[in-house]
């Protein structure tokens, strides 16, 4: 299982369940993004970058780290991707093993000789160091699809090209083929966070407190943030409209701090840095979880619960007949907090004290959230959700529904 696949699905029961813990919803915290993300400079992808948007995201996020801490040069995706395509049964998926075993080997030799983690150094490197740097990372990102998305990895320019002539697939090849646009955008992020407060959180920590691409995983899901940095733990975003901050995104950083069950990163304080506009902005994590409204449950309890759900169903995929929905929505049940006499139903707060007739909810914001919550089935006495994009067929009696088709859903 993914987190980022079950925060990126409402309809999974991963973001159900989120949804109906954290009772302030989004808007809290995206006014606190907002109020800190003060500037209207953002970097648009050059023309030539196209649909690898996505590609030039994951390199930048490789080079930010990597002037932290040079303690992986080959990120785990692409290291996995690598070894993936010598599965591929053809003469091209030898090749291109090969060829990302030298691009890995080229690419660990030139992080270290550059010395990127040196705090006595600045955060970018001459500009032709870094469009060679960019390079290198723009054919590693195009390795990881394989390992993230494979379904998408026959259409990059590194499987089209290795197809079309293995013979002639070689590492020189390869870095040809990122665009000049795409190439140039991701320096151009890259000298932008040069003095973006990237500088200062550099400056006050040392390498060995870096850990790059933190695994958070347990035996149903798995999950890699961009970075943690003496108690940080940022998520590196490179989306044109930084001012947006998609619920998603906030969700996916609290799953991260959810799964770090044995405090193995000691996280304190949980941002985002926006690659576009280079702003970085941070929460405490109590501050974090009190602008989600995480007041029904502290953290201990919360990641219990979460790891409940994580366990009893396939938590980030949506359920496609009325049998897994039935489950789902009794685990959910199950797992919803028990809420005392005399507090708000929302939050799980105290109720103020009335002269008047007795109050249901603490806030008028919390009244909207219930009623919000109710409409989408997400409450253990609210209706059950229909389940949509689905064409259903019966089968034999009593034994439910089969999936005909489904509606294609895209990923971000």
């Amino acid at each position: 299982m993914s987190l980022k696949s079950g925060v990126d699905n409402p309809r999974s029961p991963l973001r159900r369940f989120l949804d109906r813990e954290l009772s302030a919803g989004a808007k809290p915290l995206r006014e606190s993004f907002r109020s800190q993300h003060r500037t209207d400079h953002v970097l648009l992808p050059l023309p030539g970058v196209g649909t690898e948007a996505g590609t030039a995201g994951t390199a930048i996020d490789t080079r930010l780290r990597l002037a932290f801490t040079t303690a992986a040069p080959v990120d785990l995706a692409a290291a996995i991707g690598i070894e993936l395509t010598g599965g591929i049964c053809q003469a091209a998926g030898l090749r291109m093993r090969a060829v990302g075993n030298e691009l890995a080997a080229r690419l660990t030799y030139t992080v270290h000789a550059l010395d990127l983690a040196n705090r006595n150094t600045p955060i970018d490197r001459a500009h032709d160091e870094e469009e060679d740097l960019a390079r290198l990372l723009i054919a590693a990102a195009w390795y990881q699809v394989l390992a993230r998305t494979p379904i998408g990895f026959a259409d990059t320019p590194l499987s089209l090209a290795a197809r079309e002539d293995p013979g002639s697939f070689t590492l020189d090849r390869l870095l040809q083929l990122p665009h000049r646009d795409l190439v140039a955008d991701v320096v151009a992020q890259l000298h932008h966070a040069a003095d973006s407060p990237l500088r200062a959180l550099r400056a006050r920590t040392r390498p060995e407190d870096c850990t790059p691409g933190p695994t958070f995983s347990n035996a149903q899901i798995t999950a890699d943030a961009d970075l943690v940095a003496d108690g940080l733990l940022i998520d590196f975003k490179s989306d044109r409209h930084p001012h947006r901050f998609p619920k998603a995104s906030a969700w996916q950083l609290l799953g991260y701090l959810l799964l770090d069950t044995a405090d193995r990163y000691r996280i304190d304080t949980l941002g985002f840095y926006l690659s576009r506009s280079a702003v970085l902005a941070t929460w405490p994590v109590e501050e974090y979880l009190d602008l989600l409204g995480t007041c029904r449950r502290d953290l201990t309890a919360l990641r219990t619960v979460f790891a409940e759900l994580l366990a009893g169903c396939d938590a980030d995929t949506e359920p496609y007949t009325p049998k897994d929905e039935d489950h789902v929505q009794r685990l959910l049940r199950k797992l919803a907090p028990v809420i005392k006499d005399g507090h708000c139903p929302t939050c799980a707060q105290p109720l103020p004290s009335s002269t008047r007739r007795p109050r249901k909810f603490c806030t008028t914001w919390c009244r909207s959230r219930d009623q919000a919550m109710r409409r989408r089935g997400l409450l253990p006495d609210g209706p059950t959700p229909s389940l949509p994009h689905l064409n259903k067929e019966r089968l034999e009696p009593g034994e439910g529904w089969q999936v005909v088709s489904l509606t294609p859903r895209l990923r971000r």
